[in-house]
């Protein structure tokens, strides 16, 4: 027994702006139906002792500590600068 009906189907492909065929319709009921089937088996499976998670592998913060240091001298970022004045990187203007 379907858990969907063909008219569910086109009335779903209706709101998502679709165009189907009754043949496209009859394939995508089997699909939904089997997709429906599988969350079911999902549903029976006991996860009464399983931790929620974000994430499938133990991790916490797998980023380096942010610690300040020294940056670049003001000749080194120039020197890749294609253009720069008075200390600074010189751009063209984006404003009138």
């Amino acid at each position: 027994m379907s858990r969907i009906s063909t008219d569910q189907v086109k009335h779903v492909a209706n709101l998502a702006r679709l165009a189907i065929t009754e043949e496209e319709a009859e394939m995508f009921k089997k699909q939904l139906d089997a997709m429906i089937s599988f969350a079911e088996e999902l549903n029976e499976i006991n996860t009464d002792h399983v931790e929620p998670t974000s994430h499938v592998l133990d991790m916490k913060n797998v980023m380096r500590e942010d610690k300040p240091q020294e940056g670049l001298p003001q000749s080194e970022v120039l020197k890749n600068a294609p253009e720069h004045q008075d200390g600074q990187v010189k751009v063209p203007s984006i404003m009138e």
